[in-house]
């Protein structure tokens, strides 16, 4: 059985066909959230500090890491957040950015085994993402496009997925330690998205035998209510065979959905993490229950 192996100093997880589905935290990103952006960029890191600690605690085995932030030193933030997050939590961390001074920089002084965030089958962006990857002894997220864009064709993207597990293993990177992104189309543009990715997930895992993540909220956009796409998309995408996704466990539902799809796939033996996640506490003894003393009824 594939499994994918990251760590931070203390902590490891893998990611795998027969493990538990891994959830990775999304919300440690300034896309999208200009008042995240701004504080991070003067250095103001309370708010990562909130979003790390709430996401470990709602659930997330991983957190995504990103410091894309337009005319910001970003190779300076990515370093700064990571050592931040590394020390009030000893959860893996997927290091993401698309520049290749960020991501030395990251892996610099990531305390682990990282998960580099990520390349693409360009020829050009494999040659420099690839290296890194072996030198830091890291696993990669390889995202299924290359210098043609995104196909809408799922074999299409097989064979790009193929061809990048392909080009790492001549840096000397096991097919065991490329984790696919599929890439997830939003269903509300395309009507096939959901079956053609079920089918993608498929073939990568038992042709290339390699594991798999996406950004889950993709297959939603755009859609009203796309937190319920979501939590229904998800189990489904773990019974194809996928085997994590950076999401965020804070919305309602989603890990529910998941832990309940670990159940059913067969990778929580025994139901123990369900039990131990949803079990409710025991009940105080007031003295009056089993084990307690016992009143009799007073004789008249």
């Amino acid at each position: 059985m594939t499994q994918t192996i990251v760590s931070s100093a203390t902590k490891e997880v893998r990611i795998g066909f027969d493990q538990p589905f891994v959830m990775i935290g999304e919300r440690i990103n300034p896309t999208g959230r200009k008042l995240l952006a701004a504080e991070m960029k003067a250095g103001d890191y309370s708010r990562v500090e909130r979003d790390t600690l709430a996401q470990v605690a709602a659930g997330a085995q991983m957190l995504d890491v990103n410091a894309g932030i337009p005319l910001a030193d970003e190779p300076k933030i990515l370093a700064e957040t990571i050592q931040l997050v590394q020390s009030i939590t000893d959860v893996p961390l997927s290091i993401d950015s698309s520049v290749i001074e960020a991501l030395e920089a990251g892996l610099s002084v990531y305390q682990g085994r990282a998960l580099v965030n990520s390349t693409t089958a360009e020829e050009e962006v494999m040659e420099r993402v690839l290296p890194l990857v072996k030198k830091y002894d890291a696993a990669v997220v390889a995202i299924s496009n290359d210098e043609t864009g995104i196909s809408e064709d799922p074999d299409v993207r097989f064979e790009i997925a193929k061809r990048i597990v392909e080009r790492a293993a001549d840096y000397g990177i096991k097919a065991e330690d490329v984790v696919v992104d599929p890439l997830v189309m939003p269903i509300g543009a395309i009507n096939r998205a959901g079956k053609d990715v079920f089918h993608l997930v498929r073939r990568l895992r038992e042709e290339l035998k390699v594991n798999t993540t996406c950004g889950a909220s993709n297959i939603g956009f755009g859609l009203p209510n796309r937190h319920a796409i979501n939590n229904a998309f998800l189990p489904m995408i773990a019974a194809a065979g996928m085997t994590s996704a950076i999401l965020n466990p804070l919305h309602d539902g989603l890990v529910p959905a998941i832990k309940a799809a670990d159940v059913l796939n067969g990778v929580d033996p025994h139901c123990t993490n369900w039990i131990h996640t949803f079990r409710a506490p025991p009940a105080e003894n007031d003295g009056e229950g089993r084990g307690g003393r016992r009143r009799g009824r007073r004789r008249a």
